[in-house]
């Protein structure tokens, strides 16, 4: 009888400290939400036009992206006198980077147009991972560099998995990591987000991104400009 009371009781002991796992990322979830500049704000986010400059190994790199919620995003790039761009809608997608030998544009394989269709969503990924089919866990407190986070993982509908690390004052995403294939290896890609400035639009967006390439700071993000559909077209 003390066995079974025994098993009875650790049963319990796990089923509370899942629920209460559980409730802990709703919570930090919430709060996420609320740090970033609230649900609503974000819902009224269609489309998004940005500037930045990175500099890397000792270029100035020039980039501009047109990004319409749920349809199509466009990067232009400026660099060594050069012009280049990709672009993505629901169905294609196109790069011409001279830069890299490129003397035409090139079509993306159906593949990597698959793979970047989540990119195209505007919102917070905590806002819309459910809707993309990802699950979400919360791995609980971790140390960047100093700074005490909250660790979550969210794996796509795909099984990709990306990391994502809250600051555990701020509840703003501060950093994220996800697993890329390069040379037939599998290398991690970390990118860090940080000078976070609220728009007019009550939204907080990260002013300077940064990775292995180097950091991109942005000087101008437009939220809900007019966008014409030409520039998701190829040049005639």
């Amino acid at each position: 009888m003390k066995n079974i009371f025994k098993v009875l009781s650790v049963v319990a002991f796990v089923v509370t400290s899942a629920s209460s796992f559980a409730q802990k990322q709703e919570e930090i979830i919430s709060k996420h939400i609320e740090a970033i500049g609230g649900k609503d704000n974000w819902s009224k986010v269609k489309s998004i036009r940005s500037e930045a400059t990175m500099k890397a190994q000792g270029a100035e790199i020039k980039m501009t992206f047109i990004q319409v919620d749920k349809k199509a995003m466009r990067q232009n790039i400026s660099l060594m006198g050069m012009e280049g761009y990709s672009i993505i809608t629901e169905k294609e997608g196109w790069s011409f980077m001279p830069f890299q030998g490129q003397t035409k544009p090139e079509p993306m394989t159906a593949d990597d147009v698959k793979n970047s269709q989540d990119d195209l969503y505007l919102q917070d990924k905590f806002l819309t991972y459910k809707e993309l089919g990802a699950k979400l866990e919360y791995l609980g407190k971790d140390d960047m560099d100093g700074t005490e986070c909250f660790k979550f993982k969210m794996t796509d509908k795909n099984g990709e998995e990306t990391t994502y690390f809250l600051d555990a004052s701020s509840y703003l995403t501060i950093k994220q990591t996800n697993k890329i294939k390069a040379d037939g290896k599998e290398m991690e890609n970390s990118t860090l987000f940080s000078n976070y400035k609220k728009l007019p639009e009550g939204i907080l967006y990260p002013m300077t991104i940064g990775g292995g390439w180097g950091d991109a700071e942005y000087s101008k993000v437009e939220i809900n400009p007019v966008i014409d559909e030409k520039e998701f077209k190829l040049p005639q």
